[in-house]
């Protein structure tokens, strides 16, 4: 099993224990009130919702991954998504540590 599987496992354990939140409203809103420590979109997503979650994590400086396409971050989560946000510390250290 690669790095890019792990993640997404990871990704799927923590969107079951309650500590993704997804959706480009509900990340954009995280992200002003800097609940989000970590954010992944889709690498083939919008070109308005790309530039709308890069300056907004730019701003709040907050790191953004586009390692998944939208049919992969859809996978892991078990719903469509093209943005996701992690919020908690721990799956956070643990997937920098993946993708370094």
């Amino acid at each position: 099993m690669n790095n890019k599987e792990k993640l997404s496992n990871l990704l799927g354990l923590a969107q079951r224990a309650g500590r993704v939140i997804s959706g480009e409203e509900l990340v954009v809103k995280a992200i002003q009130n800097q609940q989000v420590g970590l954010i992944f979109l889709a690498n083939d997503a919008a070109s308005n919702l790309t530039k709308t979650v890069t300056d907004k994590s730019r701003y709040y400086d907050i790191e953004v991954f586009t390692v998944f396409s939208t049919l992969e971050l859809s996978t892991a989560l078990g719903k469509a998504r093209k943005v996701v946000a992690i919020t908690d510390a721990g799956f956070i250290k643990k997937m920098r540590t993946l993708m370094d």
